[in-house]
């Protein structure tokens, strides 16, 4: 209806239409009132017309309505036996002339009002959906100014990671290649115990090697991780001897763990390794003497605190590791976990310290927070998620001995993609006693699984192409439920997380390994 009313309004023409029906109908109103007798109110149906024309028509309708109105108030359209409205008084027309003129301005007055305040709200409603567009199509391009600068930043961290890698590798192939050359030229006439020095220098470049790739590893949340109920109290005191040595006699060592300190769910090697990086960076910014300190702490992160630590709320354990040393500046800390980045001088240092931290606790569903100010020091605090639990109690692992050919010819299926790997494997294992049946993907090693050939455990690489290890395992145990498994791989299972404990007759060894390593851990499954 108000938008019928305004179309009328802005019309040239249309709303000359309206005051002479409205004014014959008021006449008509007016004789049946007079015939009623309500003769006190004889102008009251042509104050509605005069009013009804200005509202819908505007000002000049309206104007036309009180001509009318006094056309028939001068008596000249009243039927016979019916007395005029005026009686030519002229005081009595200006009278009612004046109040026309007042209904007409005033009911003008509101509809015009009325008229613009609608075309102002449709011009508001306008101008805000084009405010609308303009802050879609701007957040658009925020959005996409940002992606383009994380994957900006992503690169220069590959880049980053790349050189980084290719630098500590290549130096590890060196003197890999150095001395294998050496023992190739030195071999025919020279003494064993000449010879072993090459052999001690290629073990320990590859041990480093395989350090970094653990460390690469866990800074991408693929390391695989074997977390038990652990008593971080415990853990460091029984570290405190190996921290004392470490960071030297000028530095004191300062331990205060919380006596009711809660359980949490952590791979304890690694956490070890984490807290013996953190003493080092330490020692590392107080060159001449300082404090180390070494905290433990119950702590409960609401979903607000959790948030700004993209974390669960819940409870969790800190395990924090401060110092009196130089500090790190703004920018320093800004690249504090990102990967290859050290402020040591070139050779002492990978730059994968903090970032294998933050890897170990985001994959142990955990955090990593660090605070420092340049001169005052820096505090990193660890959280870690609390477990509700068993603790499991610490056990330092046995230094492998050489294994002894125990084997009874048990039947093995060794399946690796990596020829190296797996011709080497197999020589081993035969050595030891055991019948090896080798196979390159899983489809073959299910062929020959399928095929009623005995075997008594599976040895399997989970990365292998087609069907992967996990999916042989689990087809393979259909067709014989009591072999035994052992998986091998070079990462972290990417289609799922670390499980607590594995299933009964199933164990996990990552590479690189040493062929001791495995014929210690094939001997002591199948012995269980």
């Amino acid at each position: 209806m108000f938008g019928l009313l305004c179309r009328i309004r802005n019309s040239p023409w249309m709303g000359y239409l309206l005051p002479l029906p409205a004014c014959l109908l008021a006449w008509v109103g007016h004789l049946a009132l007079y015939h009623n007798g309500a003769t006190t109110t004889p102008y009251l149906p042509f104050f509605v017309a005069i009013i009804f024309s200005t509202v819908v028509g505007g000002i000049g309708p309206g104007l036309l309505s009180t001509a009318i109105v006094e056309f028939i108030a001068g008596g000249l359209l009243d039927p016979a036996g019916y007395p005029p409205l005026t009686t030519g008084n002229p005081t009595t027309t200006l009278a009612v002339l004046a109040a026309a003129c007042s209904a007409l301005l005033f009911a003008n007055y509101g509809a015009s009002a009325a008229v613009k305040l609608d075309q102002t709200s449709k011009a508001l409603r306008a101008v805000n959906e084009t405010l609308e567009a303009r802050i879609t199509e701007r957040s658009a391009a925020l959005l996409e100014a940002e992606e383009n600068l994380r994957q900006a930043k992503k690169m220069e961290a590959v880049g980053q990671l790349t050189g980084g890698i290719a630098h500590d590798f290549n130096n590890l192939l060196t003197g890999i290649m150095g001395n294998l050359e050496r023992l190739h030229t030195l071999l025919p006439h020279a003494p064993p115990e000449e010879l072993s020095r090459y052999i001690d220098s290629a073990s320990d470049a590859t041990a480093r090697a395989a350090n970094l790739t653990n460390r690469l590893l866990t800074f991408s949340r693929r390391q695989p991780l074997k977390p038990r109920g652990t008593d971080i109290n415990h853990l460091i005191a029984s570290m405190a001897d190996l921290i004392t040595r470490t960071i030297g006699p000028a530095i004191s060592l300062d331990i205060a763990p919380c006596p009711q300190v809660h359980a949490t769910l952590v791979d304890p090697n690694q956490l070890e390794h984490a807290l013996l990086n953190l003493c080092i960076n330490a020692s590392d910014a107080m060159p001449g003497h300082g404090i180390l300190r070494i905290t433990t702490a119950n702590t409960s992160l609401t979903t607000a605190q959790g948030s700004a630590h993209d974390l669960a709320a819940g409870d969790y354990i800190t395990l924090t590791v401060s110092d009196t040393g130089t500090g790190m500046t703004p920018e320093v800390l800004a690249r504090a976990f990102d990967p290859f980045f050290t402020t040591k001088p070139l050779g002492q240092g990978t730059g994968l310290g903090l970032s294998m931290i933050y890897g170990f606790a985001r994959q142990s569903g955990g955090h990593t927070e660090v605070i420092s100010t340049r001169g005052a020091g820096t505090i990193v605090t660890l959280y870690l998620p609390r477990h509700h639990g068993q603790v499991d109690a610490i056990v330092q692992p046995p230094s492998p001995a050489p294994a002894i050919a125990t084997g009874l010819g048990e039947h093995i299926l060794l399946v690796d993609d990596e020829p190296s790997i797996r011709l080497l494997a197999a020589e081993v294992l035969e050595e030891q006693g055991y019948v090896v049946h080798q196979a390159a993907d899983g489809e073959c090693a299910l062929q020959f699984l399928r095929d009623g050939e005995p075997v008594d455990m599976l040895i399997t690489d989970l990365g292998l192409p087609g069907i992967n290890g996990r999916e042989l395992a689990e087809t393979g145990l259909t067709i014989r439920p009591d072999m035994k498994i052992l998986f091998i791989t070079g990462y972290g299972d990417r289609t799922q997380r670390p499980q607590p404990s594995a299933p009964p007759g199933q164990t996990l060894l990552n590479k690189p390994f040493s062929m001791t390593t495995l014929a210690t851990r094939v001997q002591e499954m199948l012995s269980a």
